[in-house]
């Protein structure tokens, strides 16, 4: 008993460092500069810019928003935008694209922090882009092919606050800082009990058994069996815990900062089982194309991967 109650106040202190002291004031950064950008309708000019250049991809205006919003806020922060799409008539095969690049691509509740540990920007943000953009294509001319293509009269102007004077910019940054905190701490759960059950797993050898046993294909693939613990949580987890399991893992040394560059692109999205628990929730017709959508992230993480892999 006092092993266990010792795991749960170690995992405990480390999830809670790791939401207040590293999540917490990047995100309120990063959602301020959005929200600000986005009152100031900076968002609205890129999105009509580029929706056009990525309309061949199977993407529309607003899934251009989505590929901003999960690079640069949050994974749940597309659930919004996917509800909108929903709702003013996209597509089932638009539909199934912007939740594909969606899962594919990069989510900034992992990326930023993990820079703090080494996690480059640009590479990370280019194979993002990339990756996410393969996923759509993937699924909107492959996987989603048989979707319905039938599409409803489309209104895709954004609704957001403005930030006019002194007093609407403080608004703008309050609401911000508030929806960082709810981020940050609604990730404290999940970073707890993952971090209790990892180290649980490594304390009584469980982790070593896999890695001995796993160890021999891993090097006949060049792959560092050092990897299996941050994937092993990424997938059942998510994101989040991966980033609490390697943020532990870079303080004692285990894992270097050229191999997360490396495997940044298999690690660093939301297609794992919480992630895309939470973004099918965004509506009916949304769940009902996580199917081909899964297809085409799987193509987008495999574009992503290879691009970091080659890169380091």
């Amino acid at each position: 008993m006092e092993i266990l109650i010792e795991i749960i106040l170690k995992a405990g202190r480390s999830a809670v460092e790791l939401a207040l002291f590293i999540l917490l004031p990047v995100m309120v950064v990063m959602l301020s500069l959005m929200r600000l950008l986005e009152a100031r309708n900076v968002l609205d000019w890129l999105v009509t810019r580029t929706a056009p250049l990525l309309k061949p991809f199977g993407l529309t205006g607003l899934g251009v928003f989505a590929a901003l919003q999960i690079n640069f806020v949050s994974f749940a922060a597309p659930i919004a935008t996917l509800t909108m799409m929903e709702q003013r008539g996209s597509s089932d095969r638009h539909l199934a694209a912007t939740l594909a690049m969606v899962l594919a691509m990069a989510q900034a509740n992992a990326a930023f922090p993990m820079m703090t540990m080494g996690l480059a920007f640009l590479p990370t943000l280019l194979f993002s882009m990339i990756g996410g953009l393969a996923a759509a294509a993937a699924t909107y001319y492959l996987f989603g092919r048989g979707l319905s293509a039938a599409e409803a009269h489309i209104d895709e102007t954004l609704k957001h606050r403005t930030a006019e004077g002194a007093k609407g910019v403080l608004d703008v940054i309050n609401h911000a800082g508030a929806e960082a905190f709810k981020i940050a701490v609604g990730a404290i759960p999940m970073l707890v009990l993952s971090l209790v059950a990892v180290t649980a797993l490594k304390r009584f050898g469980a982790i070593d058994l896999l890695t001995e046993a796993l160890s021999p294909v891993l090097t006949l693939m060049h792959i560092d069996p050092v990897l299996i613990l941050p994937t092993l949580t990424k997938y059942l987890a998510g994101g989040t815990a991966m980033m609490g399991v390697v943020d532990e893992m870079r303080r004692a040394g285990q894992m270097s900062a050229e191999l997360l560059n490396a495997s940044a692109g298999f690690l660093i999205h939301p297609f794992d089982i919480p992630g895309i628990a939470v973004l099918i929730t965004a509506g009916r017709r949304v769940a009902a194309v996580w199917k081909p959508a899964a297809l085409g992230a799987v193509v987008g993480i495999i574009v992503r991967t290879l691009g970091h892999a080659l890169l380091s």
